[in-house]
This record gives C-alpha cells, structure tokens and sequence, in this order.
C-alpha cells in the first residue's frame, strides 16, 4: 500500500514535499517515483528512484526544480518541489514499478491515491 500526502495550494515560485510511505509489502525491490495528471490532461510521469541505487529520473519539465529522494528505514519517498509554476498543478500519485524505465511509461506494479497540488499564478 502506498499513501502519498504534502499536497495543498501554494503560489507560484513557492515550494511543497511531498511523501509516499510504503507498507504491507516489500517495497525494497521496486523503483519508487512520482507522476502526476492534470484536468482533462494524461497521468504524466515525473521522477523516479532506485531504493538502493540512488539512481534517479526526472521529466524535463521538472529538471532543476524538483528533487526525488527516499529514506529507507521509513519506507517513505519523498519528492521536494520548487519553484512551482501554475502549470505543475495536477494530481500527483506515487507508484512502485520494476524499472525506472516502466515508471517513465507509467507502468506501476502499484499506485498510491493521490494527493492534489494547486499552483496559483
């Protein structure tokens, strides 16, 4: 199970982390990321990570602003994001998948619930 939170209203420029703790599996093995699905717009991936590799991946639209990292001994990934533009607004949901690769062709072996983040301009 995955419960992503930090989601809210901020004004553009502003910042928001957003969390994804894992729990009733073992998440050791699976890449953790973020994608994100604005209105009327498809799921999008954003970022991604190895929970030992600390190998990471981002969408260019994010690159520079937002940064993916994880504490294992919380089972929780986070994503820092800053820098946020009107157009960042979107649901965000957190994912499990096999590969870094799947994540960013957003096959996830496991969705979160998502957690909605509003950017005014």
């Amino acid at each position: 199970q995955l419960q992503a939170s930090g989601g809210g209203l901020v004004q553009a420029g502003g910042s928001l982390r957003l969390s994804c703790a894992a729990s009733g599996g073992t998440f050791s093995t699976y890449v953790m990321g973020w994608c994100r699905q604005a209105p009327g717009k498809e799921r999008e991936f954003v970022a991604a990570t190895t929970w030992s590799g600390g190998s990471t991946a981002y969408a260019d639209s994010v690159k520079g602003r937002f940064t993916i990292s994880r504490d294992n001994a919380k089972n929780t990934v986070y994503l820092q994001m800053n820098s946020l533009k009107p157009e960042d607004t979107a649901v965000y949901y957190c994912a499990a998948g096999s590969t870094i690769r799947a994540l960013t062709a957003r096959q996830a072996n496991y969705w979160g619930q998502g957690t909605l983040v509003t950017v005014s301009s």
